[in-house]
């Protein structure tokens, strides 16, 4: 599939960010798997980026020609005769899954790109942005919010750059947040660690693990992000900055 979607993505170019071709053919449209399937099949050839190819960005929706999304599933999964774009032999439901995903993420990222600066990054991610009051990078911070020690390895640049602007855009499962409000009224708010048919676990606002009996409760259910988004508080250039800090993130020191 690498080979083949290196090739895909050299002769699908000029794909143009719109209203969702393929979301009108298949409602369940799965953008995070579209995310994991992207990143371990065509992150080798293509980056995490999406920009390891001359002429391509995957993240910014620039490529060489235009093709409607139906034909980019088939392109995915039958490959182009006479080409190195081979059968991938993913379904049809995966295909739409990484064309939906590309799609989101250059919708999120349209506009010329800025070269970030990461030192520049780490003073507004702990300044400006106040970024330290819900994450945690390597043992400094707030546990409220997802840990970004290593960031850097798992997202891409564009990924964290729509997060910026659109924080509810697309939330991985494991940061999800959950509101419960007890029989006597109390709502707590919090992320997610655990549910089951009878209990939910979150970590409140406080980094307190809390436990709830869900047939003690008068109310439960999922919550947007609380992450507030950026794109009026820090300009392009303070976002690229703080994208390429985050993307420096692999796991070690700060």
């Amino acid at each position: 599939m690498r080979t083949a979607l290196a090739a895909l993505l050299s002769v699908a170019a000029g794909l143009i960010v719109t209203s969702g071709l393929v979301s009108a053919q298949h409602e369940n449209v799965d953008i995070e798997d579209g995310g994991r399937a992207f990143r371990s099949a065509c992150a080798n050839c293509h980056g995490t980026a999406g920009d390891q190819i001359a002429g391509i960005d995957l993240g910014r929706g620039r490529f060489r020609r235009v093709y409607s999304d139906p034909e980019l599933v088939g392109i995915i999964r039958n490959g182009i005769p006479n080409t190195p774009m081979a059968a991938t032999g993913v379904t049809e439901q995966q295909a739409v899954n990484i064309v939906g995903y590309l799609r989101s993420l250059a919708g999120s990222t349209r506009g010329p790109a800025v070269v970030g600066d990461s030192t520049r990054g780490r003073s507004i991610y702990d300044g400006k942005g106040a970024c330290a009051t819900c994450h945690r990078v390597n043992g400094v911070g707030s546990r409220v919010g997802p840990d970004l020690s290593a960031i850097g390895q798992n997202r891409q640049s564009a990924e964290l750059e729509q997060s910026l602007v659109d924080p509810g855009a697309e939330v991985l499962a494991t940061n999800r947040f959950y509101r419960v409000v007890t029989k006597e009224g109390v709502a707590v708010m919090g992320r997610l660690l655990n549910h089951d048919t009878f209990t939910v676990q979150i970590l409140d606002s406080k980094e307190q693990l809390r436990s709830f009996v869900k047939a003690d409760m008068r109310e439960h259910g999922f919550v947007g992000t609380p992450m507030p988004s950026y794109f009026g508080t820090l300009d392009p250039q303070e976002r690229a900055d703080v994208v390429s800090y985050l993307m420096s993130l692999k796991g070690g020191s700060r």
